[in-house]
């Protein structure tokens, strides 16, 4: 693409099109705009039209369509082409910061972004003028400036917060620290200064300060791996000046927004987390600042609102409290039973109340409000913070602490009972105070799985929680029905079962609330109970003592699935899944009606999937469908595919990408369930799963691999008869894999099931051209993966055409090939395959080799006859090697960048292992000794003597071992 004034008018209408409302116009823009991509100067000219458009809209556009751009492409993965040409690259890195300093800040984000994703990748070694061309941004003066660089370095050093520990990375830091650090902190200072020069001038100040919470971010970033010398030379200068700041109170930058945080807010939450960075990893250095620390948070503490504002700098000066708490060195300033009853009393009691703010999320926010109450990211809620403060405390304070609280518990639940209607949020307090006191230690899988040992749990339930079950009417009080439902998932694993069986029938009556966050949690306690195990490892609540509730149960999760706010919960379809799973064959009555609403809600998702969760287990539920009805009836598979067909039909044409991979699975599990040929409907498709296209998507990949397979297990024969112009592009297929370190083991999955299944005379002609293509990968790059799967390969394709085919194809490409592989490739490396399959297979394969390949016995190959047995003796009695070279590392698909949509495995719509091989060998031993014994009997006195002469003692003696198993003896 030209840089030139039509493509740059040609991309402005194509990127106003991708704003179009109206799929039918922004789909095919989009795709354009995909299509384009890979054209070198494309990123050259989405940059020039964020600088120089007259349409803001357009800019704006332009800077995340590049951003977006640079996510997916930027990463250069090995055996893959390279997206981004070379001079863009160098481009881009030359003028993008320049670029992102003189945007306006709504561009400069996006770019700032995307200058840390290339830093991720290229910074230091590839960019090492990065950070100087940065600093010296600093001298400018000008703050807009600054702040672009202080905003790009945070989203590039902010990820320092969570690698691990390497020599790279320290390498890494340390060169920033030697450019960054003194200038950041000479910044620092003079921001300080400035602040004091401009203490009047409101629209100063706010620049100022954001620059300072920037400054406080990068702080924490650099400290966070270990205490730098810099810093620890320079404490003083850092922590009096953010102790000044945490005092500060300027009433200029207080808002009158109770929402949203001011500048102040934010910048002493984040100097409340770089305190408590430094309380918690350096303790020792930090000890003289930390007095002063504690006064001035618990100051802050005792005199900040319950306005929402303040709602991330209370959490996090909670959050110091608790950090130091809990180290042996500060426990001395707790000790005290007034300083106990002063932190319960002004610091976690008011930071547990539901205020009207949680009110109005619980109502009119709930997924928002679920997110922050069940999956824990609620880190910066003030109820999370002073949950973790009593944790901290009952680590050296247990009993005191537990003493203080349980009269309050007391008092509280006293005045819920003098009126309920009015005080019930006394109630919820009470019951969210028991739980973060019983609450010790807790998993995702058991819920809380240590409790304090002084919290009477099981009558807390029977007197508090039940009553709130039981009630007749499950609108009323949602609040509380939910902090009681929450309670029986909590404390599931410490209730006793009996009531546990009692909550179930009352936690599916609580499916029909319609408040969001109460239904979703019934759903969710229900569908975490169903995983537990009991003693045996079978479920803790059996299909026979849910019998009585099944249909209620049933209808109430799809009702609620038609509930107001709820029509892709992700938790309801969860728990849908995991009933199926749990109920079995018991649900096979209602299938026919619940397949249609699965479907019907499967062609509604599709039009937009927005909620992946809830599409993957809207899949697994189909599986779980399709897998417990056909196992009762296999005939039954017609009527599913009658149902599905249609819909997936319109997923394929309308290519919606996230759920292709699953349509694959389905389709796979549904092809499999077969037991006579392959049926008309499969083999119309069976020419587009070769296109191309298709197999450019990694998400595709493994399930289409799956899909072929079972085509060819089921409809080796019809393919071979009615398409056997496909069978080049099926190689062509495993041509493409093999290619791939990434995935070439599912190139050889696919080759596998080729020989195992396809008749040999379709493919004859083609097997010289396979084996070629596997050396030439051999010879380029020989992976510990590759080698392990070339060798299952090898071996059953002798199972399959015999060992002298094996020898003469090997021997046809170039003389004496045979023995370099057996000596180079199979007696070194076949200790490395694992899997009990794979190394049956193996087994056979050689034990072919050995006693029924006269090349073996007879040629300049007999030299290798016993190390291979003994190779093999190996495979049998060794441990697996599974040592993989240092420089070996795979690319999984997780590591792929970008928007690409990553496989996701259908957990029920597994394959069973395949064992080609099958009952034909049940003991490979066995059948070496066998296969020997024929051996020995057609050549009497060869073997015995080739054994004597080179074979370890150790081996023969194993060997000895498997023939008096066999019954069988050498002659």
């Amino acid at each position: 693409m030209e840089l030139n004034d039509g493509n740059l008018q040609t991309l402005t209408e194509f990127m106003r099109k991708t704003l179009d409302p109206d799929p039918s116009v922004r789909r095919p823009a989009e795709k354009f705009l995909e299509s384009v991509e890979g054209n070198q100067n494309y990123p050259i000219l989405l940059l020039t039209l964020l600088e120089k458009s007259q349409d803001n809209v357009i800019r704006v556009c332009a800077a995340v369509t590049f951003k977006n751009y640079i996510k997916r492409n930027w990463r250069i993965i090995e055996d893959e082409p390279n997206k981004i040409s070379d001079p863009d690259r160098t481009t881009i890195k030359a003028n993008i910061v320049n670029l992102m300093l003189s945007s306006p800040e709504q561009i400069q984000k996006q770019l700032s972004d995307a200058i840390s994703i290339i830093g991720r990748e290229d910074f230091p070694l590839k960019w090492p003028d990065l950070l100087t061309e940065m600093v010296t941004r600093f001298q400018s003066g000008d703050f807009h400036i600054i702040n672009g660089v202080l905003r790009t370095a945070h989203s590039l050093f902010k990820r320092y917060r969570h690698e691990f520990k390497s020599n790279e990375l320290w390498l890494e830091i340390k060169l920033v620290l030697d450019t960054f650090a003194n200038p950041l902190t000479e910044l620092f200072k003079a921001t300080i200064e400035l602040c004091q020069t401009h203490a009047t001038d409101i629209n100063a100040l706010k620049i100022l300060f954001s620059s300072l919470t920037l400054i406080s971010k990068l702080f924490y970033s650099l400290n966070f791996q270990d205490l730098p010398e810099f810093f620890e030379d320079n404490m003083e200068t850092w922590m009096s000046n953010f102790h000044n700041l945490l005092t500060l109170d300027n009433k200029l930058l207080q808002t009158d927004d109770e929402e949203e945080a001011g500048l102040l807010e934010l910048l002493k939450s984040q100097i409340c987390d770089n305190a408590a960075l430094y309380a918690q990893k350096y303790d020792e250095e930090f000890q003289p600042y930390l007095p002063r620390f504690v006064t001035a948070i618990w100051n802050l503490l005792v005199s900040t609102g319950q306005e929402v504002k303040y709602d991330l700098l209370v959490s996090n000066a909670i959050q110091f409290l608790a950090s130091v708490c809990e180290r042996p060195h500060y426990k001395h300033l707790f000790e005290d039973q007034n300083t106990l009853t002063s932190i319960c009393e002004k610091v976690i009691v008011p930071n547990m109340e539901f205020r009207s703010a949680d009110e109005e999320a619980f109502e009119d926010n709930s997924e928002e409000y679920i997110r922050r109450d069940l999956e824990g990211s609620d880190i910066d809620t003030r109820r999370r913070a002073a949950c973790d403060l009593v944790r901290g405390l009952c680590k050296f304070f247990e009993g005191p602490v537990t003493a203080i609280f349980s009269g309050y518990v007391n008092s509280m639940l006293g005045e819920y009972a003098k009126n309920p209607g009015v005080n019930w949020k006394h109630k919820d307090a009470a019951i969210y105070l028991v739980t973060s006191l019983a609450s010790k230690a807790q998993t995702a899988k058991h819920g809380i799985t240590q409790a304090n040992e002084l919290v009477n749990l099981t009558e807390f339930f029977v007197n508090h929680i039940l009553i709130d079950l039981k009630s007749q009417n499950v609108n009323e009080f949602p609040v509380l029905k939910a902090d009681a439902i929450k309670y029986v998932m909590i404390f599931r694993s410490q209730l006793p079962k009996e009531q546990l069986l009692q909550a179930v029938p009352l936690l599916v009556a609580h499916l029909q609330a319609e408040s969001t966050v109460e239904h979703t949690y019934a759903a969710h306690a229900l569908e975490r109970l169903f995983t537990m195990r009991g003693p045996n490892n079978s479920t803790l609540i059996t299909p026979a003592e849910m019998a009585p509730f099944t249909e209620q149960l049933l209808n109430n999760l799809f009702k609620a699935l038609a509930l107001p706010g709820s029509s892709e919960n992700e938790y309801i379809m969860k728990a849908i899944m995991r009933s199926f799973s749990l109920l079995q064959e018991a649900i096979v009555s209602y299938i026919p009606t619940l397949i249609g609403q699965l479907t019907h809600k499967l062609l509604l998702v599709s039009k937009n999937p927005s909620k992946p969760h809830f599409n993957h287990y809207l899949f697994e539920s189909l599986c779980l469908s399709i897998r417990i009805t056909c196992k009762a009836n296999t005939t039954t598979v017609g009527s599913f595919e009658e149902a599905l067909f249609p819909v997936f039909t319109e997923i394929l044409q309308n290519d919606v990408q996230e759920f292709v991979p699953y349509v694959f699975q389905v389709m796979s599990l549904l092809l499999e369930i077969h037991t006579s040929s392959i049926p008309n409907s499969y083999m119309a498709l069976f020419p587009h799963l070769l296109q191309p296209v298709l197999w450019e998507r990694t998400g595709n990949i493994p399930p289409l691999v799956r899909l072929l397979q079972a085509y060819l297990e089921k409809g080796a024969a019809t393919i071979a008869s009615s398409a056997a112009d496909k069978i080049p592009g099926l190689l062509g297929v495993f041509q493409k894999l093999i290619a791939s370190k990434a995935n070439d083991h599912q190139g050889f999955y696919l080759m596998n099931s080729i020989i195992e299944h396809m008749p040999t005379e379709s493919i004859v002609q083609y097997r010289k051209q396979i084996f070629i293509l596997l050396f030439q990968r051999l010879q380029s790059s020989k992976t510990t993966k590759f080698i392990k799967s070339f060798m299952v390969f090898i071996n059953l394709y002798g199972v399959k055409y015999g060992a002298i085919a094996l020898q003469e194809i090997f021997d046809s490409i170039q003389p004496k090939m045979f023995g370099m592989v057996l000596e180079k490739i199979v007696i070194p490396e076949v200790q490395k395959v694992s899997g009990p399959v794979e190394k049956k297979i193996c087994a056979v394969g050689i034990t072919k080799i050995l006693t029924e390949c006269p090349a073996m016995i007879d040629t300049e190959y007999t030299k290798l006859w016993t190390p291979l047995l003994q190779a093999l003796i190996g495979l049998f009695e060794l441990p697996e090697d599974d040592s993989i070279p240092d420089d070996e590392h795979f690319i999984d698909i997780e590591d792929t960048p970008g928007y690409q949509t990553a496989f996701s495995q259908l957990a029920f719509a597994g394959k069973k292992e395949h064992d080609p091989i099958g009952e034909v060998v049940s003991n490979p031993k066995i059948l070496l000794a066998q296969s020997l014994h024929k051996l020995s009997t057609a050549c009497p006195g060869r073997v015995p003597s080739m054994l004597s002469t080179s074979l370890n003692a150790e081996a023969l003696q194993y060997l000895q071992g498997y023939l008096q198993a066999a019954s069988v003896q050498l002659v």
